[in-house]
């Protein structure tokens, strides 16, 4: 049997798996509920969203198998290429004309029938770069402050260009990710608390300075204020949790998705899985995102004990990200947090969002057959090529 065949199948952590495969099925089960009734009302096709998000997850499955057959040393060679491609990216979706605005937001390329959103590709190539650099720049990340100013500097530059979109949700996820992973590189706590607190900072004072972000935060905390104007969205999702009790009103009967609770099948599609299955889904799904992420983090460990560190960084990344997003996404719908345009990775409609998370779960299974497999270690070859 060729390498190419022996890589095509998996070996490594069948749990791990398992919850990706559960996370996807429910993904499509959720999505095909979710947006029956509004697919039907303006495309006249009750499946025109179960059909799209079907083909964004062929794609995704495609591109997730040839992530999973690339060794881990070639994405640490492309890693300055995928981010220079994201600000190139990134800096075309803002031009006029080129990029498509949606609700005041102007983050989507129009390529033909499907749409790219750069930010989610921005996010990919911005977690490879960063595990490169904490490889590369080790004792400088650890031992001195400029060692994480250059890093700084760069994750500067992607949230300003997603702010300027404005991606503020895509923004926070990304500075998580990354401070977190200069964290778990050995980076001192006073830097991290230093830069958290700029970051904290930075946030308020954008907060402050846009209305429509203000109003959203004072909506959050007392949505009944204004339950027919900012208030609406929260208001309706919360209905939909109450409506849900311990066992739902059962798949496809939810009531709120029908035309009660925009972005039914988007944002908020973790409130109609909860008004249709109740406590229990609600909870198995959490459950499957807590092993998922959980699974990721041992394989991150389990890599950085065997010296493998670029690849644990890359799975720390992989975590944080999902982590944050399943929080930020979960907690908006619950009334937890702000409301915020956030997917659910593999669950809320969203072809870019998908494809990228299923490429991002791709590397990890690469990471995890090879840690088992006892591949190389690309580490020192990083190294010896900074020399």
């Amino acid at each position: 049997m060729s390498q190419l065949s022996r890589m095509a199948v998996y070996r490594g952590d069948p749990v791990l798996l398992i919850a990706s495969v559960a996370l996807i099925s429910i993904g499509l089960i959720a999505i095909a509920s979710a947006s029956i009734e509004y697919s039907d009302f303006h495309f006249g096709n009750p499946w025109h969203h179960t059909e799209r998000h079907i083909t964004y997850l062929i794609m995704g499955i495609i591109a997730g198998g040839l992530a999973f057959m690339v060794p881990t040393d070639l994405w640490l060679r492309l890693s300055p290429w995928c981010l220079f491609t994201a600000f190139a990216l990134l800096i075309l979706v803002l031009m006029p004309g080129i990029g498509r605005e949606v609700n005041g937001a102007q983050r989507w390329l129009p390529l033909g029938p499907v749409t790219l959103q750069p930010s989610e590709f921005a996010k990919l190539a911005l977690l490879l770069y960063a595990a490169g650099y904490l490889v590369r720049q080790e004792d400088a990340v650890r031992y001195h402050w400029s060692g994480l100013a250059r890093l700084i500097a760069i994750l500067a530059v992607v949230a300003l260009l997603l702010l300027l979109e404005p991606d503020f949700g895509t923004t926070v996820i990304a500075i998580g990710m990354v401070v977190g992973m200069m964290f778990l590189a050995g980076a001192k706590l006073l830097y991290v608390a230093l830069m958290l607190l700029a970051v904290a900072v930075a946030l308020a004072v954008m907060v402050v300075s846009a209305p429509y972000r203000l109003q959203r935060l004072t909506a959050y905390q007392d949505p009944w204020s204004d339950p027919f104007g900012s208030g609406f969205q929260l208001i309706q999702s919360l209905i939909a949790f109450g409506q849900g009790e311990w066992l739902g009103v059962g798949l496809g009967n939810s009531v709120q998705k029908l035309f009660y609770l925009p972005e039914a099948h988007t944002d908020f599609v973790f409130s109609i899985w909860a008004e249709e299955t109740g406590l229990v889904g609600a909870t198995a799904l959490v459950a499957l995102f807590a092993l998922l992420i959980t699974r990721i983090l041992q394989t991150g460990w389990q890599t950085a004990v065997r010296g493998h560190h670029f690849e644990a960084y890359v799975c720390f990344g992989v975590a944080l990200m999902f982590a944050g997003q399943v929080f930020v996404n979960m907690g908006a719908s619950s009334g937890l947090l702000p409301t915020k345009g956030l997917t659910l990775p593999f669950v809320s409609y969203g072809g870019s969002s998908l494809i990228v998370s299923c490429v991002l779960l791709g590397i990890v299974l690469r990471i995890d057959q090879s840690l088992r497999g006892n591949v190389p270690d690309v580490t020192q070859s990083l190294k010896a090529d900074s020399r």
